[in-house]
């Protein structure tokens, strides 16, 4: 988590909704010690446009041991970032996505703009700090007292202290240094150990993969809670890439009676046959296999959440259960297992609620 993330949580007990104050510049080297974390943190941030570096130096964690940093290169238009130690050989480079706080300086200007111009913080003088103009504001409530150096004339927070009534305050941020001139284009170009490492796909790059569609149309169908309002369901079969229906050799099974706050919850057992079929027992399992037409089975007012499992017959595989929680976009709602491999079940599937697009209408049968 970045620093400011504590910072700003921390704020939140002085300030109230918040609002930027002015046009944050987009091309500065800041260095700042962030102090929210504990021992004191050295950072510098390097940003032109939307590519920024973060170099965040850790100080030794044990006696005798060897301080260290690490260096961060974030797309901030893509979402994406790659770290790396620069000093260790060779260079061990990690990719990933990222939203929202990546560790800009300004977030915390942004945090305390608002409580200024409500008088949440108060006027309490000017003063140099780390050779910077500022403007000295304070606050406090029961829970917590705060005093800050803002830099007016750029719009950064110079320094930030926060503590509990009557006590210490800590120091969360101090800005040692500050440069609004574009950092030099080199510092934005990833070692080359960097070129054949990538993220894992986000879930909406996987859902887009797997349906050829964009994902906001789908919600995963395992995160809750399940929707208030009630509605019947209809369960599609698909192949992940291509989205054709199977329809053959398929079982499906549903527990409508599953409760997650029983003190007893079910045990369920499968049996599996030569061919691949399953046998189902344990709690209120039910196997709902002749209801099926044309690879879409209707389930009708289930609960805001059930447990459901779909079997793709072969030899040797075999499903288990997934608790799908209930989201219902209209009278009927399309839910989809799409699988991964129809030849190779057990590299399974995701289930998906189609909220609205060409999969949210119930095919003609």
């Amino acid at each position: 988590m970045p620093a400011s993330s504590r910072f700003i949580c921390l704020a939140s007990l002085l300030l109230p909704s918040l609002a930027i104050a002015q046009t944050q510049p987009t091309a500065y080297t800041i260095t700042q010690v962030n102090g929210a974390m504990g021992a004191p943190m050295t950072s510098t941030v390097y940003r032109d446009g939307t590519k920024a570096l973060v170099d965040m130096g850790f100080p030794a964690q044990t006696a005798g041991g060897a301080a260290h940093h690490t260096l961060t290169l974030y797309d901030l238009k893509e979402g994406t970032s790659y770290s790396w130690d620069p000093v260790s050989k060779p260079i061990a480079c990690s990719a990933g996505s990222f939203s929202g706080d990546w560790g800009d300086p300004f977030a915390t200007t942004a945090e305390l703009s608002d409580g200024i111009a409500k008088g949440t913080l108060k006027a309490a003088g000017t003063a140099t700090v780390n050779g910077f103009p500022v403007k000295v504001f304070a606050g406090d409530t029961p829970q917590a007292q705060m005093k800050v150096w803002l830099d007016e004339k750029d719009g950064l927070v110079i320094r930030a202290m926060m503590g509990a009534p009557g006590a210490a305050m800590q120091t969360l941020v101090d800005v040692t240094k500050a440069s609004f001139v574009p950092p030099a284009a080199s510092l934005f170009k990833l070692p080359a150990e960097c070129a054949s490492v990538h993220r894992a796909p986000t879930e909406a790059e996987k859902i887009a993969a797997e349906t050829g569609d964009t994902a906001a149309n789908y919600v995963n169908a395992l995160y809750g809670p399940g929707s208030k309002n009630a509605c019947s369901v209809v369960l599609r079969v698909l192949q992940a890439g291509s989205m054709t229906p199977i329809t053959k050799r398929l079982q499906v099974a549903i527990d409508t009676t599953y409760n997650m706050d029983s003190p007893t919850p079910p045990h369920y057992e499968f049996g599996m046959g030569t061919d691949g079929s399953q046998t189902f027992a344990g709690g209120g399992i039910r196997e709902i296999t002749n209801q099926l037409h044309d690879g879409m089975v209707r389930i009708d007012n289930p609960p805001a959440y059930f447990n459901l499992g779909v079997n793709l017959m072969k030899p040797g595989t075999g499903a288990g259960m997934g608790l799908i929680y209930r989201q219902c976009f209209a009278p009927t709602t399309v839910l989809l297992y799409v699988v991964k491999d129809a030849q190779d079940p057990s590299q399974g599937g995701d289930w998906l609620w189609a909220k609205s697009g060409k999969f949210s209408t119930v095919p003609a049968q």
